[in-house]
């Protein structure tokens, strides 16, 4: 797993859907993504709404005086409740034991059983298997 696609509010972008829909299609979907942090977008909304964020002062939602905001608990709330997905957990998880045990623990998440690919959290498929 790649530590520039773990998005600034603790989303893997290398298990995000649409992440997966245009790296798959070749880069010939609709939704360009290449990651939150690699092509700088607003994917998770939260640049938008994040003054902190969007001026670079901090890499990390973690790392901001306000973690975590009004924003990101929303975020935290739909993920949560639709994909079993903690971005708040995610990210004391870095904070706490740094991006390499992360990025073991999200590979191993996020593994295929059937091929060893990585499955996508939003739809739990495989897309090299199915």
């Amino acid at each position: 797993m790649d530590p520039d696609l773990i998005s600034p509010c603790g989303i893997n972008c290398a298990a995000c859907v649409v992440f997966f829909g245009y790296t798959m299609a070749g880069g010939k979907r609709k939704h360009k993504c290449t990651g939150c942090r690699i092509s700088n977008k607003n994917c998770a909304f939260l640049k938008k709404k994040c003054k902190v964020l969007r001026e670079g002062d901090v890499t990390f939602c973690f790392q901001c005086g306000a973690f975590p905001c009004e924003h990101l608990e929303k975020l935290e709330a739909r993920y949560n409740e639709k994909y079993d997905t903690s971005l708040i957990s995610n990210l004391e998880f870095i904070r706490e034991k740094g991006m390499d045990a992360f990025l073991e623990l999200e590979a191993t998440r996020w593994k295929c059983p059937a091929c060893g690919g990585i499955s996508c959290m939003h739809s739990s498929k495989c897309y090299n298997c199915d």
